[in-house]
């Protein structure tokens, strides 16, 4: 298994490398939002490949992950062409004309650091599918795929709720707090977070060693989300955007796991 990983890890530092001359070419990294989910499939399939045979839990897995890895790569590569460079990443890196600053700062900041993370994460899926070569489906990685199922419905509703909201004019201005939007200020996220440690049950369904091996991946994307760059970093720049409508839809909606929402109308 570790020589497995090994190549995995080979595999995504050279597509790191080769990312990494496209951003200096374009001067353009945020793309590299897109690559989280689309790498993390492409690991999967990396661990699917190396298989002698695959057995049922592995397939489980592969799927989740690859369904979970491929629609996030497209929702956010779509928005890359639709919006263009975020400018999280503009105030993160020097000017893409101090070419070299703006080369070096990306490789350690953007790709290496993504990389390592990618791997870490993942690795619930990746060692769920090299363990499960021969293995049909415990009990337990049924209810990893139940839990999963509401991670996806949460994230991928969420997100198709949100990109409507926006591409109505009406809403210009306004906060969304529709739909899935009213139960948690952070239905994608929160979605995210469920589908993971519903891959990582998965990975423990073919035994506790390797539970224990990849926990810290999705205890570090929960963090993440909640507390680094997802929901933290999100609300910054609503709080800025929004102000007073932003600070009346905190105090009415869960912040991060769906709960009923408070009165509208309440003081």
């Amino acid at each position: 298994m570790i020589d497995a990983l090994l190549i995995n890890a080979a595999y995504l530092l050279a597509a790191a490398a080769l990312l990494w001359v496209i951003s200096v070419a374009s001067g353009k990294v945020s793309f590299v939002d897109s690559i989280w989910g689309g790498a993390m499939a492409g690991l999967a399939i990396a661990s699917a490949l190396q298989l002698a045979e695959r057995g049922a839990l592995a397939t489980l897995i592969l799927l989740m992950t690859v369904l979970w890895g491929g629609r996030l790569f497209v929702h956010l590569i779509l928005r890359f062409f639709r919006n263009g460079e975020d400018d999280r990443y503009r105030k993160m890196l020097p000017s893409p004309d101090n070419r070299i600053a703006f080369a070096v700062t990306a490789l350690w900041k953007v790709w290496l650091l993504q990389a390592a993370l990618i791997m870490l994460v993942s690795s619930p899926a990746q060692v769920g599918i090299l363990a499960g070569e021969e293995m049909g489906i415990p009990l337990l990685a049924w209810v990893g795929f139940v839990l999963w199922l509401i991670g996806v419905f949460f994230e991928w509703v969420g997100d198709a709720q949100l990109a409507r909201f926006k591409a109505d004019p009406a809403n210009k201005g306004k906060v969304m707090d529709q739909g899935l939007w009213a139960y948690t200020r952070h239905p994608n996220y929160f979605g995210d977070a469920c589908a993971w440690w519903g891959i990582w049950l998965a990975c423990a369904a073919a035994g506790w060693t390797y539970a224990l091996w990849t926990i810290a991946g999705p205890i570090f994307l929960t963090f993440t989300l909640v507390k680094w760059s997802g929901a933290a970093m999100t609300e910054s720049g609503m709080r800025e955007k929004y102000g007073d409508a932003f600070a009346d839809y905190v105090r009415r909606t869960s912040s991060f796991i769906p709960a009923p929402p408070a009165d509208k109308h309440k003081a």
